[in-house]
């Protein structure tokens, strides 16, 4: 788990301009890994930086901090994503808060930021999807019992079957029909 942030354009309906954005960041310590996205290095830490993609073009950019027990790192983010809005004239997005964040937003990201962390360290773990393995050692257990009956006789019964209802529903109305 991470606490993300994302860097957007000022409204929704302006263009977001993802090559502002990576040449400000490419002043800044750290560097770009080939899978596009760029390992920031801050004093107390490290933030991943990857473009969020719509329709196959760049929305905004998100910043992925990672969830250690010390706010210090958050703060420090949030300083310098804020400087880094400021200069590529985007605004600092926080989904957890679901809100644009100004400089008094600060601490209410600080204890978000800390409880996501704590519950990541305390929660226990989830399947992706559970009840997978049961179900699994269950299909592993399973031993058919025959192959059956084969299609052509499952016909042929059938159709005996129909002309044995057919024949007495038959002989029951002509019964009827003879007074019997």
């Amino acid at each position: 788990m991470r606490y993300e942030l994302v860097l957007q354009a000022m409204a929704p309906d302006v263009p977001f301009d993802a090559a502002r954005v990576d040449a400000l960041l490419a002043t800044r310590s750290g560097a770009a890994r080939p899978d596009g996205v760029r390992d920031w290095a801050l004093s107390q830490g490290g933030v991943e930086v990857a473009p969020l993609h719509d329709k196959g073009r760049v929305v905004a950019t998100e910043l992925r901090v990672p969830l250690l027990a010390q706010a210090d790192l958050i703060r420090e983010v949030l300083a310098e994503a804020a400087a880094l809005a400021r200069e590529a004239k985007v605004r600092l997005f926080d989904p957890q808060l679901g809100q644009v964040l100004a400089s008094s937003d600060t601490e209410r990201v600080v204890e978000q930021y800390t409880r996501t962390e704590q519950y990541a360290r305390t929660a226990p773990r989830m399947e992706i999807t559970p009840g997978l393995a049961e179900a699994m050692d269950a299909a592993a257990r399973y031993a058919p019992k025959g192959p059956g009956m084969s299609l052509p006789l499952k016909l042929i019964l059938f159709g005996a079957g129909g002309f044995a209802i057919l024949y007495f529903v038959m002989t029951s109305l002509l019964g009827q029909l003879n007074g019997e």
